[in-house]
């Protein structure tokens, strides 16, 4: 039986970051059946305020943790070159616009790399079209949908999806077989394991 696996993630998201490796191995060991459909959860709406001394000084620690226990790679930079902000929408946005053009998966990995590796602000949306000219999209189109209502329209029934769904926070993994619903427990360090319950859940 056919069967859809839901990623919900936000390009933002430090834990996605880490996470993803081992999505990469899972997605590269799942069987033709079983459809992978991205849905951005949304971590911070819009703001144009700063973030909050306190989250700045959360985050690196989040940071730390993550490059502690998974050993994924953060450029620090980012919280002395930039001026954070507690909105992640607008990222989400660019992923789907960049969907619309065929290329959501290379634009996430695009805002992550610039995230946390180049020390580039994806609340941005000047960073944000610099990403996307950088991955070769058409920008003016890539700018008109992004204030357009098609865009805004998709992330709407993302966010509602999300919020339907078994999702504590993200990265989070659901799977639909037929009518039933159910949660995959995320192993961080090994594809195999949430593999198997996929194979499992999908033999029922």
């Amino acid at each position: 039986m056919s069967a859809t696996l839901y990623y919900f993630y936000d390009p933002m998201c430090s834990w996605c970051w880490g996470f993803k490796p081992t999505w990469t191995q899972l997605c590269e060991q799942l069987p033709e059946h079983v459809a992978i459909e991205y849905v951005a959860g949304g971590l911070a709406p819009d703001s144009d305020q700063p973030m909050s001394e306190d989250m700045q000084l959360k985050l690196p620690m989040t940071w730390q943790q993550i490059q502690r226990q998974l050993g994924a790679e953060f450029n620090f930079d980012f919280w002395r070159d930039c001026q954070p902000r507690r909105s992640t929408y607008p990222a989400c946005r660019a992923v789907i616009a960049a969907g619309l053009q065929g290329q959501l998966e290379v634009m996430i990995n695009a805002v992550q790399r610039g995230y946390y590796l180049r020390a580039l602000n994806p609340s941005n949306l000047d960073m944000l079209e610099q990403m996307a000219q950088e991955i070769g999209l058409d920008v003016a189109q890539f700018k008109t949908d992004m204030a357009g209502e098609r865009v805004e329209q998709l992330f709407q029934a993302q966010l509602q999806l999300t919020s339907r769904m078994p999702v504590q926070g993200f990265p989070s993994l659901v799977l639909r077989v037929g009518n039933q619903v159910r949660p995959i427990a995320l192993n961080y360090t090994d594809a195999t394991a949430m593999q198997q319950q996929i194979l499992a859940f999908c033999a029922d």
